[in-house]
């Protein structure tokens, strides 16, 4: 379909003017009415965060996403773009992209005036009208808004009060679209300054001559919220003209975060080796991000971004790729001992605090990673150390006691306390990694019992998470080997072996 190319053509069609502001509230309106989803892989924000955007959008109001790194505030502006008419007519060779119906600069009124109805139409695209700028200590307010040129002046022989002499800024050529500041905290607060009559009086000033044109911009912004960042703060004069904060959050669910990670990781990578992630596995590796959220060495006020666990999940279908390249296997099943050599991408993805760092971060991540696999471990398995409850009269519920969780895994126990040991690799071909694991009296039973892994594969996965759940649980001792294998053996023994003579 040809779209008009002459002012006369489009006053034909019946078109007029509508604001941005406007065209965000009725596309959101018609989307509403058509229940058609609102943001397209965000996920976990349905209820809450979305709610909130679409109120700011309805009353037409600029607004700012408060949360900590890695909560898609980034990928929630960029969507924006999206509830933008697909195609809006302009003044060909306006700077400020013009409304053929609102000219704003001198080049659209003298153009108007000298061609009327004949004025050359372009088209913009909804994707060329979202603008971006990441906020950092040597943004000017002559990247943002503009500044005189005295060459233009010089050559044009006009004065610097004349603005055809202006130098627009990336907030004017945002004129007509969306115009988003990432990490708005970082912009120093004289050019936080230079925003206020933007959002509010919608002109603005350059070396003290006036400016005025009302600008028809969309102005979004986002921010760790102010006290949680060292860096700098959101003056209160361009708070209180931001009329809407909406604070994000990280997943509410594991489930919420498991469906992140899987989104947004790259797991298909079609070398000729097929890597397949068990479902349990899945679990753990979004654990270590909860247990990471929480934990005393980790800085809470900096945040745990949904990066760790996306590349995490990656590294381990790294490693296990590797695996299948080096012994030439086809398919492949990632195991425990690939999460724990993927260790690289957890120490990245936290900061610690002062007792963190004395720590290291590896080992605050290998111990983060320990805490991952205890805590799938305790909601998949009984607890053998939990308290027996006391007899009382009359029927009981049907409750494990502590000599029955015991039970399960007394097999397992006294196979290693036999004197029997297990070494494990990421190294291991499939077939010697299950037979090892097969070798351990009671752990498959165990294993499928609680587990419920899909096949033979992912059984042999499944048991040697049963194993490192032992081991974070004080039953069964771990250590690495000269080989970098990890051998299991028995605690009592390993403990008694480490007195000596004495």
């Amino acid at each position: 379909m040809s779209r008009p190319s002459t002012l006369r053509e489009l006053k034909a069609t019946g078109y007029r003017h509508r604001s941005v502001k406007d065209e965000l509230r009725d596309s959101m309106i018609a989307r509403l009415r058509a229940r058609e989803p609102l943001f397209p892989g965000i996920i976990g924000y349905e209820h809450t965060v979305e709610p909130q955007i679409v109120n700011a959008i309805l009353s037409r109001h600029d607004f700012i996403l408060l949360g900590l790194r890695g909560q898609a505030k980034t990928r929630i502006l960029r969507a924006l773009a999206r509830f933008l008419d697909e195609w809006v007519p302009a003044i060909e060779g306006c700077p400020l992209n013009s409304d053929p119906l609102l000219p704003l600069t001198h080049h659209a009124r003298l153009t108007l005036d000298a061609k009327g109805d004949d004025t050359p139409i372009r088209w913009l695209h909804r994707d060329e009208r979202y603008q971006e700028k990441l906020a950092t200590p040597d943004v000017t307010i002559a990247d943002l808004i503009g500044d005189i040129d005295p060459i233009k002046a010089a050559t044009l022989r006009l004065d610097y009060s004349d603005e055809r002499v202006i130098h627009y800024g990336i907030i004017p050529r945002s004129n007509r679209g969306i115009f988003a500041i990432n990490e708005l905290p970082d912009l120093q607060p004289r050019i936080q300054v230079g925003l206020l009559n933007i959002l509010e009086e919608k002109d603005f000033q350059i070396r003290g001559f006036p400016v005025r044109i009302p600008l028809d911009v969309a102005m979004v912004f986002s921010a760790n919220p102010e006290d949680y960042t060292n860096r700098g703060n959101i003056i209160t004069p361009l708070r209180d003209r931001i009329s809407s904060q909406i604070l994000t959050h990280y997943p509410l669910t594991r489930d919420q975060g498991m469906a992140i990670t899987a989104q947004e990781s790259w797991t298909d990578r079609r070398s000729g080796v097929e890597v397949r992630v068990p479902g349990f596995l899945r679990e753990l590796v979004e654990e270590v991000a909860i247990q990471a959220r929480k934990s005393e060495y980790v800085d809470q006020n900096s945040g745990v971004s949904a990066r760790l666990t996306i590349a995490l999940l990656e590294n381990v279908v790294s490693n296990a790729e590797r695996r299948g390249l080096t012994t030439g296997e086809k398919k492949v099943v990632a195991r425990v001992c690939d999460l724990q050599a993927a260790v690289s991408a957890v120490s990245g993805k936290v900061e610690l605090v002062l007792e963190g760092e004395q720590e290291g971060a590896m080992n605050v991540a290998r111990a983060l990673l320990g805490k991952g696999i205890k805590a799938v471990f305790s909601q998949r398995f009984p607890d053998a150390f939990k308290p027996r409850r006391a007899r009382v009269r009359g029927p009981q519920p049907p409750e494990e006691s502590e000599s029955q969780a015991a039970a399960e895994y007394r097999p397992v126990l006294e196979w290693f306390s036999a004197g029997h040991h297990l070494e494990l690799g990421d190294d291991l071909p499939q077939p010697e990694y299950a037979k090892a694991l097969a070798s351990v009296k009671g752990l498959g039973d165990l294993a499928a019992r609680y587990l419920e892994p899909r096949d033979p594969d992912e059984h042999a996965v499944a048991m040697e998470l049963v194993l490192e759940g032992l081991h974070q649980s004080s039953m069964l001792s771990r250590e690495r080997t000269d080989t970098g294998r990890t051998g299991y053996k028995d605690m009592l023994k390993q403990m008694l072996s480490g007195l000596g003579d004495d």
